[in-house]
C-alpha cells in the first residue's frame, strides 16, 4: 500500500496578486515582530480588508470586492542604531483612535493595544523587482505610515474565517430546551 497517490483535481490555485491601488477600510488582525537571519528586527502589521462593509456605498471598488485580503505592512529599525523610528507608528496610533497622551510601556503592550483595530489605510499596488521575473511582473502592495488614517466606520462587525456568527445558535438541532430557573443562577 503506498503512501500517497497523485490526485491534482481536488487542488485549488489562488491567485494572490496585489490588491489595487487605493483606500481601503481595513482591520489590524495583529502585530508582531520579526527578526531577520542576520538580526535585524522589524514590526510586521497584518491588515484584512474588513467584509462588514460590502454593502458600503463608496466602497464597492476596494472593501465589497477585495474583503478579507491581506496586506503585510512592515516598520524596520534603523540599520545603525537597531531602534524603531517611533514617529512613525504615531500614524498607526493617531488612526487606531488610541487617546493622546497614552503611555505605552513595551513593544508588547504596543503590538496588543494594536490587534482588531479598525483602520482607514491607502494601499498602493507597486511592481515588485525582487520577485519579478522575465516572463511574470510581480506585484506587492505597500502602505507609508502616513497612509494610516482614522476609519470612518469604528464599529467592527467583521467575520474572520472560521468564526461563528451571532445568528448562529449552539444549541440549534440538538432536540433539548434549556430549562432554567432561578436556583440555577448564581446572583
Amino acid at each position: 500500500m503506498s503512501f500517497l497517490t497523485t490526485n491534482y483535481k481536488e487542488n485549488k490555485h489562488s491567485d494572490f496578486e496585489a490588491i489595487p491601488t487605493g483606500t481601503y477600510e481595513m482591520v489590524i488582525k495583529q502585530a508582531q515582530e520579526k527578526v531577520t537571519p542576520n538580526g535585524r528586527q522589524n514590526m510586521e502589521f497584518q491588515l484584512v480588508v474588513r467584509n462588514d462593509l460590502d454593502g458600503v456605498k463608496g466602497l464597492s471598488e476596494t472593501n465589497a470586492k477585495y474583503h478579507n485580503r491581506i496586506v503585510f505592512v512592515q516598520f524596520w529599525t534603523d540599520k545603525n542604531s537597531g531602534q524603531y523610528d517611533t514617529n512613525r507608528f504615531q500614524y498607526v496610533l493617531e488612526a487606531a483612535q488610541i487617546p493622546e497622551g497614552t503611555a505605552i510601556n513595551s513593544i508588547d503592550d504596543f503590538m496588543k493595544l494594536m490587534t482588531d483595530r479598525p483602520v482607514k489605510v491607502y494601499v498602493k499596488k507597486e511592481k515588485d523587482d525582487y520577485n519579478s521575473t522575465p516572463e511574470k511582473t510581480a506585484y506587492r502592495n505597500t502602505v507609508a505610515p502616513w497612509g494610516f488614517e482614522k476609519t470612518a466606520f469604528p464599529t467592527v462587525n467583521h467575520q474572520w474565517k472560521g468564526q461563528k456568527t451571532t445568528n448562529d445558535d449552539p444549541f440549534a438541532d440538538k432536540g433539548q430546551q434549556l430549562n432554567i430557573t432561578d436556583d440555577d443562577i448564581p446572583f
